[in-house]
Order: structure tokens, then C-alpha cells, then sequence
């Protein structure tokens, strides 16, 4: 049975869920923090989000400020069963002892008894396939309600697949209307994978593109919102960053107006499988 609010172009609350392959529910929008500094800078943009309805947070080991994230959900007043908390696995950190680690780690810094969802942050060659191994023991031990990847292409995805007792829940990848990524997210919904998109919005270069702006002048929102809403529309959850209160309010303003068919054909036809960031085939870091 399929619950509404399951249905992409029916989300109508910010607290919506999606439900990941193992039938743990995943908010469709959250905040993202990297490069928000530790300290007040990232805590108050956490504290920002909740206060604005936001439930689910994402960081990450290599973003150096999951100590300021766990001190805003402690601040927060919001129970801790109510939010959903992503954090990743580093890449110096890559391997089978050295994964579970780092999880411990990051489980003090944020000063959790759990994950929500750890993710395998970029796909290191010849480690990816022991990290996994680690998150699989760690999800089969309770300490993650569900583990993923990050940056994962296609055969990224197949190579860890075999032999592995559980697919990945999520891949969050870079993905936005200049590279929408269509290839790797028919795959992953082939596979039960749900995509999730890091820099949504390209880092601000699409919000004079004319059709997005035509787009923002009929429904009477922003740029950044008809980015947002096509996003979630195209059942791709996402996790726009930002450290400044009144965009992170109005980057959440998404619910209360649904893309035409022929709107989110005019945003699918602005891909040009151009990347802003990392090639997940050829990093060094």
C-alpha cells in the first residue's frame, strides 16, 4: 500500500517521509552542513533548521563540526527519536577496523547512542568493499538504523553489491538540473536505492538560468524554491546547506505548491551532465 505522502508531487509537509528499503522513514528535505564551522556557526544553523521544522540533519566526519551538530540537537528541545541524523564515514578512515573506529568516533562527537543513516562518503578504491563490511556489522548490531553511500556510481554500486548481505538504503550524490545524474537514478530505483542530492542548488549558479526564473515568476516563488520542489518532485530527497536562518526558512517554503508536468520537463531539460564538484571516478583525497 502506497501512503500519500509517499508520492512525491503529494508532499505537502516538511516533515513528509519517504520510507528507505528496509522500512525505516526518511524525511524527503533536510539540512545540510558542510563547510559550516564547528561551534556557534554550525550549531545555530542546526538550532535555525529544527526551530524552522527541519527533522533531519546531515554532516559528516570530514566535515569537522559533528561536536557543534550534537550540541544543537541537545539544544534543541526536540526529542531525539524525532529527528533523523546522517553523518559519513572519512576517507583516511576507509577499511574494516578503521570504519568501525571512526564510527565510534563520530558517535561521541555528536554525543549519540545511534545513527540514523551512515554513509560510505566517496567510493575509495580497493577499502569501500571492507568499509562496508564494518556498516553492515554495525547496522546488524543496532547502532545504525540504516547505512548507505555517497558518491557511488553505477559500477561502484554493482561491485559492492556483490557478495554484500544488504544493499545500500541511500547514494547521495551531487546532483542538481545541470546533472541529473538520470542514468544513476534509474539504476538505483531499479535496485531500491533511494538517491539523494547534495549541492541541490549548484552553488547558486542556476538562480538566474531564464527557465528557472520564469518558473520562480509563475508559481511566485524563488529560483532556489522551484530548484527544491523539482528536486522533491522527482522523488530525490535533499539537503540544501545554508548557515543563515532566513534561507534555510525560505529553502524549506516548498510545500505549499506543486510543478506542472510540462514544468519539471523544462527543468529535466536543463541537464547537461555538467559537475560542480569531485568526479566520484578520478579524486585524490
Amino acid at each position: 500500500m502506497q501512503h500519500e505522502n509517499d508520492i512525491p508531487s503529494k508532499v505537502r509537509h516538511l516533515s513528509d517521509t519517504v520510507v528507505l528499503n528496509n522500512g525505516v522513514r526518511m524525511p524527503w528535505f533536510g539540512l545540510g552542513v558542510f563547510q559550516a564551522n564547528d561551534g556557534e556557526e554550525v550549531k545555530q544553523s542546526v538550532l535555525s533548521a529544527i526551530k524552522a521544522g527541519y527533522r533531519s540533519i546531515d554532516t559528516a566526519a570530514a566535515y569537522e563540526n559533528e561536536q557543534g551538530v550534537g550540541e544543537a540537537i541537545r539544544q534543541s528541545g526536540v526529542a531525539r527519536e524525532q529527528l533523523f541524523i546522517t553523518t559519513k564515514l572519512a576517507n583516511p578512515d576507509q577499511g574494516y577496523e578503521s570504519a568501525l573506529e571512526a564510527f565510534e568516533s563520530s558517535l561521541g562527537k555528536l554525543g549519540l547512542d545511534y545513527i540514523d543513516l551512515y554513509l560510505i562518503h566517496w567510493p575509495v578504491e580497493g577499502k569501500y568493499k571492507e568499509s562496508w563490511r564494518a556498516l553492515e556489522k554495525l547496522y546488524d548490531e543496532g547502532r545504525i538504523r540504516a547505512i548507505g553511500v555517497s558518491n557511488f556510481q553505477i559500477h561502484h554500486l554493482e561491485h559492492l553489491m556483490e557478495g554484500s548481505a544488504i544493499v545500500p538504503t541511500v547514494n547521495q550524490v551531487e546532483l542538481h538540473p545541470r546533472l541529473s545524474q538520470r542514468e544513476l537514478r534509474q539504476f538505483c530505483a531499479r535496485h531500491g536505492i533511494q538517491v539523494e542530492a547534495w549541492s541541490p542548488l549548484m552553488k547558486g549558479q542556476l538562480l538566474d538560468n531564464e527557465t528557472i526564473v520564469q518558473l520562480a515568476a509563475k508559481h511566485g516563488k524563488t529560483p532556489s524554491q522551484i530548484i527544491l520542489r523539482w528536486d522533491v518532485q522527482s522523488s530525490i530527497i535533499t539537503i540544501p546547506k545554508s548557515v543563515k536562518e532566513a534561507r534555510i526558512r525560505e529553502n524549506s517554503d516548498i510545500f505549499d505548491f506543486e510543478l506542472s508536468d510540462d514544468d519539471m520537463k523544462a527543468v529535466d531539460e536543463l541537464n547537461l551532465n555538467h559537475r560542480i564538484g569531485p568526479d566520484p571516478d578520478n579524486f585524490d583525497f
